[in-house]
């Protein structure tokens, strides 16, 4: 099972009521929660570790996990309140107002982690829990002590409204990107957390340096490149697609990538050092369709496999 490990949280997403005027409408969302789902929904064995909150939209995230055949037996639940993220879209792209102070998945402690059942065999981690204690030294600490037995996928997903310290948060990423086995990131992101003059092929290649055994390297409409320790790199186009929105896009690119790697058995420690090219190349096509499905309809909304 592929556990991924994170903020869930309610989008209140801007829609016209009947009569015209402006509202919000709550779905659950949120990068890791949004990964989680898009898993399930591909079929792939999946679960999440988080926390969640007893109150109305804690119970819709559960709903909603539920509904895509997301395992919750790592779930925290307490009567703290759920996570808003109040939506804008502005010409298809997605800018967030968050309402985050002592919420369930932010307060989720280091002494809150459950043990990890014998049937996970991969961590996903990422997004704006990495940024916003105490929840970020819970998912450090969790890579600390489970990074040896399991495969790690780490996403940095960078929130700069997020973070209250910029050099304590790019330490965290380093040092957490050093125990990942598969680092994906945005050209924007890593930018911002390798703050020097080299190009970014080569700042990709610099987290090969430090730990990770395989780097995907996003750029938007021009597609993603993996770079392999052997010095390979493997490159694939997006996916064309008419596009309503981008919420959700590389949240479900992610679950794409990583069920393709379960389908095809490199989401195991022994094997995934073996793995080829070829097998990186349909894993990144494969998260590119599925990306590309989000993208063509409102809101973080990923395809079933029987859609593909």
């Amino acid at each position: 099972m592929i556990l991924c490990c994170g903020e869930a949280l309610i989008d209140m997403i801007p829609e016209k009521t009947s009569s015209g005027r402006d509202a919000f409408v709550p779905h659950p969302g949120g990068a890791i929660y949004n990964t989680a789902v898009a898993l399930g929904r591909l079929g792939a064995p999946s679960g999440m570790l988080t926390g969640l909150s007893n109150d109305i939209f804690g119970q819709q995230l559960c709903q909603g996990l539920k509904a895509s055949n997301v395992d919750i037996d790592h779930v925290i639940f307490s009567d703290r309140p759920t996570t808003l993220a109040f939506v804008q879209l502005i010409d298809g792209q997605a800018s967030y107002s968050f309402y985050d102070e002592n919420s369930a998945g932010r307060m989720l402690a280091p002494s809150d982690l459950p043990l990890i059942s014998q049937n996970v065999n991969a961590l996903y981690c990422g997004g704006i829990s990495l940024a916003c204690d105490p929840c970020s030294e819970a998912y450090e600490t969790l890579l600390e002590r489970e990074h040896k037995r399991l495969v790690v996928m780490l996403d940095p997903n960078v929130r700069t409204t997020f973070i209250e310290d910029a050099d304590r948060y790019r330490s965290r990423i380093m040092k957490m990107m050093s125990l990942a086995d598969i680092v994906k990131v945005s050209d924007e992101d890593l930018e911002w957390i390798i703050n020097n003059s080299s190009s970014t092929e080569q700042k990709a290649k610099s987290i090969l340096g430090i730990g990770a055994g395989l780097v995907i390297l996003t750029r938007g409409s021009l597609g993603a490149t993996a770079y392999l320790k052997d010095g390979i790199a493997v490159h694939v186009l997006a996916e064309k697609a008419d596009i309503i929105d981008t919420v959700g896009a590389g949240d479900t690119f992610n679950a794409g990538f990583l069920s393709k790697l379960s389908e095809l058995d490199f989401l195991q420690k022994e094997s995934l050092p073996k793995i080829s090219a070829n097998a990186v190349e349909q894993a990144l096509q494969f998260g590119a369709k599925v990306a590309g499905v989000t993208v063509s309809r409102a809101g973080a909304n990923p395809p079933w496999a029987a859609e593909l």
